[in-house]
């Protein structure tokens, strides 16, 4: 058995929880009754002070917080920036997060930031580069790593590897978890015309820590993974399907924009804390269980 899989069973059982939205906040600090824990976008609070600091600490008060950020760009070829990790580390000491997560992607090239979560080449030599960099980031850090499968809409030059086969290289060679987007699959697999639960089937599942489960918009050509529509059935299907297969830690709902009335989010958190229920009983037991 790996480490991480052995730290992965002692890992606390978060429940069903939210991500903190600036626009949500004060809705979603009132709910403590129907969310479990929090989800933070770290670049959103390193260094920071004022309203964002203030409305830090009243979640921690609250509520276990994970963060899960967009700039470690670990695909990237440009060197870890040590200055990022170590206020990212700062940061996870101040909430006393039990993990942290990023993106199987690269954000920046040649010190240009770009704005985006942009997909890697799949190839060996990818998944190898990508794993060294892992376990550089969660030696670093010194707290459990998950990285996240990342919705696409082109396939890189020099990919040999299907997208399920390069991740599965880089969790066991890096030996870190998977925070697995369920949403991110189904959006995937309908683009780029893959069975979904296949995909699943070559997952080392038993790795992942962390479940996202969101919306998605429907474009002229293809489905975008948006954050702002309600989770649709073939996705339930989907997350149902994994807590069938593995225990986890913690699922979270995203949204992230075209924000509905607050008592529809939580008549989704609601929905997925009871497929939870009936999929895996013993899969998370958040304080809301």
């Amino acid at each position: 058995m790996s480490d991480f899989l052995s730290i992965k069973r002692e890992l606390p059982e978060l429940g069903i929880g939210l991500g903190l939205r600036r626009e949500l906040a004060e809705q979603t600090l009132a709910s403590t009754a129907s969310i479990d824990w929090l989800e933070i976008v770290p670049e959103n609070y390193m260094g920071l002070g004022g309203r964002a600091r203030a409305r830090l600490e009243a979640a921690r008060s609250d509520f276990p917080i994970v963060t899960h950020g967009v700039n470690l760009s670990i695909g990237s070829t440009d060197a870890l920036s040590e200055d990022y990790l170590r206020d990212l580390k700062e940061l996870l000491n101040y909430v006393d997060a039990p993990w942290w997560s990023d993106h199987f992607c690269f954000t920046s090239q040649g010190g240009a930031y770009m704005h985006d979560l942009l997909p890697v080449p799949l190839n060996m030599e990818g998944a190898r580069h990508m794993a060294r960099r892992a376990r550089q980031a969660q030696t670093f850090v010194g707290r459990p790593m998950l990285l996240e499968n990342i919705s696409y809409y082109m396939q890189m030059p020099g990919s040999d590897l299907e997208e399920a086969d390069f991740l599965s290289e880089v969790l066991e060679r890096a030996d870190i978890g998977l925070l697995l987007d369920v949403n991110n699959v189904y959006v995937n697999a309908i683009n780029h015309n893959f069975d979904p639960y296949r995909y699943l089937d070559k997952l080392p599942l038993e790795r992942t820590v962390q479940i996202h489960i969101a919306g998605h918009s429907h474009g002229p050509e293809m489905i975008i993974d948006t954050h702002g529509a309600p989770v649709i059935e073939p996705v339930f299907e989907l997350l149902e399907y994994v807590l069938r297969r593995t225990s986890v830690k913690a699922i979270m709902l995203e949204r992230d924009q075209n924000y509905p009335e607050f008592s529809e989010i939580i008549a989704e958190l609601d929905q997925i804390r009871t497929i939870a229920g009936a999929s895996n009983p013993l899969a998370l037991r958040g304080k809301s269980a």
